[in-house]
């Protein structure tokens, strides 16, 4: 069947987005097809199209994320079906189309509460949070946390549910208006790093003392400067890079205080199925219970995804977005 989908033929800037005809064939054994009615955009889909986390070759099709129904399945499928409504956060990347192949282990059923756009829109960033705070570093009731980029679709999500753990969560934001949104969504305190040094204040909440972890998924502007905000044996959780990959790092520096650093990805933290269901299901609970609103604040024709790129790398998307196919 045909399909269309955003190619790649070469690393580059939004520009070497091209919308195109590609075939599909039929699902292999353990696979599925799926015909998708939103799909996630996430830095990482920048990352693969820019190069810096390579892609196993060209032409290619990016994307991490992806919500809709099932066409068809190869044979060795269990306990799914045509007609089933699935979303997944999973590699390899090639959510930017209409329609594709995946493995049939990566989708997890939708509640029917949940509308495709919301579940495009949630499963990458909400399952990335629900790693990074049960699991990765686990919060606990009382704590203050920092994270940076604490307006972004997973920053807006990380807030609200480290409120519901119980944390005093310090954020930093680059707008005042981003300001205004974290704190809408449960931030406590919110730094504005355009006019604000984040570990001087940081260290004014904390009374000097730090706090036990910071998210940071901004990777070479905040790396360093993080670090400086930490308590004693507290954790440097680098999930990401948004302006720029953290160069080259002396590990002797974590030594004064006994520091811990982690670059963890969800690939990693979902890769048995009992992981991704438990982390597809509390995220579920947290969205039915109405802890996390999964409402997308933007949404792109498929087709304009160069144009989703160029706004989400140039800051002016808040929240989460979906292109729609």
């Amino acid at each position: 069947m045909k399909t269309k989908a955003i190619r790649v033929h070469e690393t580059g800037g939004p520009e070497v987005l091209a919308y195109e005809e590609t075939e599909l064939g039929e699902p292999a054994a353990g696979e599925a097809l799926i015909r998708h009615h939103a799909i996630g955009l996430n830095y990482i889909d920048t990352y693969h199209r820019s190069g810096l986390y390579p892609l196993p070759g060209f032409p290619a099709v990016i994307g991490m994320e992806g919500a809709g129904i099932v066409e068809a399945v190869g044979s060795e499928v269990h306990g799914l079906a045509p007609g089933d409504r699935v979303a997944y956060a999973a590699a390899p990347p090639g959510a930017y189309a209409e329609a594709r192949l995946i493995r049939a282990e990566s989708l997890v059923k939708m509640p029917e509460s949940l509308g495709f756009e919301e579940a495009a829109s949630i499963m990458l960033q909400g399952m990335t949070v629900e790693y990074l705070l049960n699991r990765c570093y686990p919060v606990k009731p009382g704590q203050t946390i920092l994270l940076h980029a604490a307006a972004g679709g997973i920053g807006l999500i990380a807030c609200r549910w480290a409120k519901e753990l119980g944390a005093t969560v310090i954020g930093t934001v680059g707008t005042d208006a981003k300001a205004e949104l974290a704190r809408a969504h449960g931030c406590d305190h919110a730094i504005v790093y355009a006019r604000e040094n984040f570990v001087e204040r940081v260290n004014e909440i904390t009374n000097g003392q730090g706090v036990p972890v910071v998210y940071d998924s901004v990777g070479k502007d905040t790396f360093l400067a993080s670090l400086d905000c930490l308590d004693v044996r507290g954790m440097l959780v680098s999930f990401g890079q948004a302006s720029g990959p953290v160069p080259p790092f002396d590990t002797s520096k974590l030594a004064l205080k006994s520091l811990f650093l982690t670059r963890p990805s969800l690939m990693a933290y979902t890769a048995k199925r009992e992981e991704l269901e438990l982390s597809a299901n509390a995220l579920f609970e947290f969205i039915e219970k109405g802890v996390i609103d999964a409402t997308p604040r933007q949404s792109y024709p498929l087709k304009d995804a160069a144009q989703a790129h160029i706004d989400l790398e140039g800051r002016r998307t808040v929240g989460s977005t979906v292109l729609i196919p």
